[in-house]
């Protein structure tokens, strides 16, 4: 496929060159580029699709890098990758070894602060131009934020902060009505219907069509517009933070979009620009369906999402998805909650079933935990479905808020382990660590799909709070038993009996443990729960065999074999044991089983180490 004007560019400078009225040939080549590219490696296109005109109008107009860019979660930075020296490497996109899928300051001096989740962006650019004053440089700076992930706090901090300070920052609002699933809250009602609602898009529509016939009158309104929107839409919300507010103007016009941000780049202070975009512009299937092309794998698209290849076994998902709306067809006192992850954690088909139940709150991890601790002070069970990287931002209330007060608060915790393509800023290898020191708490991590639906059932009918941690994974085909079972609370199970060696598995590397076992004739333990932990059934393992190893798909340090090493101490019992699980990094993006090779935790790996530190045993 040819791109004559694409095929020119490989750096800013190179835009920079252009012609204005050459960078509407140039967004229709990006795009068709970034389809072609990203129905080949899967990655997020429907924001990418959105956000075309202002990566060419941002670079075209700021002289970047020494101007300072700051994307928010980085869903719509590919065309700043491809206008930044990276075009030819986007066939490795989010692939081991290849470009990452969001900015990385080490991939590139154009990504100049590294993200992967959302809301970060105004308080990241705040700092660097604090810090570029301080040093006396004149480095620009542009923050471009979503208005999904305006329904964060932290977006709010750093909009109070920066007025305050009264910084030379821009604000960008992308404003498509979208984050990944539809916004929700008074802020996106606000947003959509006021801001860029049909009343003053229609009104100014209108008013040019009728002024174009009078080219005098019109040039002299369009002076007048920012003074007579006020009284349309009040501006005054971002005013009062001590912005200039300026917009909402069209996000996919790239004259208006260079000559805005032309004059913009001239003032002084905090400045907030809002554009309105379309998720999916310019590919129809992605317009018609922006959640279902939010994030995509390979696919034709000629065809679309619809050709792609259905998979039998249920992921762990789905097993919480059918979970969820098999108890509610009897249980009456609960709710559901999650932090605008409706899709990503299954809940789509209980949240048509049961609305008056299911409660998305937004980008607002925090008040997700809190609002469901404070439903549980009421007699009310809250559920929680949370991706694990995401719970982090959310600990201190899971300290404060849910443990401390022993409230009875479910977790379904998703993405838990290695990810994947999504890098180190989605990895879910810290909760074991960071949950297991949390007094109050129990956690389990199911071994199968069967074992994920009994958990979630015991931990609903647990009276304290509780946490089921599985994986972003398909199962491995167990038939799930719907007539529900409560589990023993912190109850393992022998699954193979061996001799000289025992594995400790928890949670779904219990697969793999299976065929180490079988080679080396092992015992094999399925632990179920983090904690409680079976402290019976780890003396008993440790009384009849040599030596011991654990596997967890978690960090060593802290993990669930720290919890077993602290457990024999308290025995008395010194044997040697072999934790494996993943190493003190961050492991890069890439696909998880080649990830799982490089951290040692297939079967190869496991076996190799256990016969480097017991021999031949």
């Amino acid at each position: 496929m040819d791109f004559p004007l694409l095929d020119q560019i490989n750096y800013p400078d190179d835009l920079r060159r252009l012609r204005q009225d050459q960078l509407y040939t140039l967004s229709k080549e990006l795009r068709e580029f970034i389809l072609t590219t990203v129905s080949n490696t899967g990655g997020h296109l429907a924001s990418n699709l959105g956000s075309i005109e202002l990566s060419i109008a941002l670079h075209y107009v700021y002289n970047t890098p020494h101007d300072l860019l700051v994307w928010d979660v980085g869903h719509q930075s590919y065309s700043h990758k491809i206008l930044t020296g990276r075009k030819n490497q986007m066939g490795s996109l989010r692939q081991y070894d290849g470009l990452a899928g969001f900015p990385k300051r080490d991939e590139s001096p154009y990504d100049t602060f590294g993200v992967g989740h959302s809301s970060t962006s105004i308080s990241a650019a705040l700092g660097m131009a604090i810090a570029n004053k301080q040093k006396g440089k004149p480095n620009k700076t542009v923050a471009i934020i979503g208005d999904g992930s305006m329904t964060a706090g932290l977006a709010f901090e750093g909009l109070n902060n920066a007025g305050w300070l009264d910084s030379d920052i821009l604000v960008i609002l992308n404003d498509n009505e979208m984050s990944i699933s539809e916004n929700v809250g008074a802020i996106s009602r606000y947003f959509s219907k006021i801001l860029a609602g049909r009343f003053y898009n229609s009104v100014k529509s209108t008013a040019n069509i009728a002024l174009s016939l009078i080219p005098s009158v019109q040039k002299i309104a369009s002076k007048v517009e920012e003074h007579v929107k006020g009284m349309v839409m009040p501006s005054t919300f971002f005013e009062e933070f001590g912005f200039n507010y300026i917009g909402p103007i069209d996000g996919h016009d790239i004259d208006e979009l260079v000559d805005t941000l032309s004059r913009i780049k001239e003032l002084s202070g905090p400045q907030f620009l809002h554009i309105v975009t379309k998720k999916g512009q310019g590919y129809k299937l992605a317009e018609n369906n922006p959640i279902g092309y939010h994030g995509v794998t390979k696919f034709n698209p000629n065809e679309g999402m619809m050709g792609t290849k259905a998979v039998s076994n249920l992921t762990y998902t789905q097993v919480f998805g059918k979970w969820l709306c098999d108890m509610a067809k009897t249980e009456t006192d609960f709710i559901a909650i999650t932090p605008a992850m409706r899709e990503g954690s299954g809940m789509v088909e209980f949240a048509k079933a049961y609305p008056d139940k299911f409660f998305d709150v937004g980008i607002a991890e925090q008040h997700a935990i809190t609002f469901a601790a404070g439903a549980a002070t009421q007699g009310i069970k809250p559920i929680v479905a949370i991706y694990s990287t995401f719970l982090q931002r959310g600990y201190d209330q899971l300290v404060h808020d849910v443990a401390i007060q022993n409230l009875p608060v479910m977790f379904a915790i998703d993405r838990a382990g290695i990810v994947g393509a999504d890098g180190p800023t989605h990895i879910g290898t810290f909760d074991y660590s960071f949950m297991r020191c949390i007094p109050n708490l129990i956690l389990m991590a199911p071994s199968n799909e069967d074992e994920c639906y009994q958990m979630l059932w015991t931990a609903y009918k647990t009276n304290s709070p509780c946490a089921v941690r599985y994986p972003r994974a398909t199962g491995n085909g167990s038939i799930i038993n719907e007539k529900m079972q409560l589990l023993t609370i912190g109850k393992g199970e022998v699954t193979r009996q061996g001799t000289k060696i025992a594995i400790l598995s928890f949670g779904t590397m219990l697969d793999i443990g299976i065929q180490v076992a079988n080679t080396i004739e092992a015992t094999l333990c399925n632990m179920r729960f983090i904690k409680p932990l079976d402290t019976d059934l780890i003396k008993e393992i440790a009384l009849n065999h040599d030596y011991i190893v654990t596997l967890e798909e978690n960090v060593v340090m802290g993990g669930a074999g720290s919890a077993c090493n602290e457990a024999l101490q308290e025995f008395g019992i010194l044997k040697p044991v072999l934790n494996l699980g993943v190493h003190d990094d961050f492991p890069p993006h890439g696909d998880q089983k080649t990830l799982m090779k490089t951290e040692g935790l297939d079967v190869d790996g496991i076996l190799l180490a256990i016969k480097k530190r017991f021999g031949d045993a």
